[in-house]
């Protein structure tokens, strides 16, 4: 077997093999107007099936799902099984302003501007990016993180 032949096949080895890739949105992408609703919701429709890498389980239902199920006056194990009936993101939502608490518009700008702009400093340094000038939010270190945002230079 040449060189390149062999590269090759270790290449299609290491995918097949490697951590599993998977496709969340970014925190900034909007569902009703806001921010961070749908990531939660992917990564809880991908650990019902079986398809969230593990890395993500320990944060399941805290952080940032904590703070928009709290944002909202759901229970966030009700929300899962909600999910497990099925429906779109918006009627998933539509459920959570019914059995929970519909933000008004300044409530929701609120929380876009709170969940946009948090800090990142913790998260960096642990995750070996602190050389990131380009990072200055949560949401930013999460689509670095997830190779969403493009390195620098």
């Amino acid at each position: 077997m040449g060189f390149f032949r062999a590269l090759e096949e270790c290449g299609r080895k290491l995918k097949l093999h490697g951590v599993p890739q998977v496709s969340l949105r970014s925190p900034s992408e909007k569902v009703g107007g806001l921010f961070y609703f749908g990531r939660m919701l992917d990564k809880i429709r991908l650990h019902a099936k079986g398809e969230l890498p593990s890395d993500y389980h320990a944060n399941l239902g805290k952080g940032f799902d904590e703070k928009c199920v709290k944002f909202l006056r759901v229970d966030y194990d009700q929300l899962v099984e909600r999910l497990k009936q099925g429906g779109t993101d918006k009627e998933i939502l539509e459920w959570c302003f019914t059995v929970g608490h519909q933000p008004t518009e300044n409530e929701l700008y609120v929380w876009n501007e709170f969940m946009r702009k948090r800090g990142w400093n913790d998260e960096v340094a642990e995750a070996g990016m602190s050389d990131r000038s380009d990072i200055q939010t949560s949401f930013q270190f999460i689509d670095a993180d997830e190779e969403r945002l493009p390195k620098p230079g």
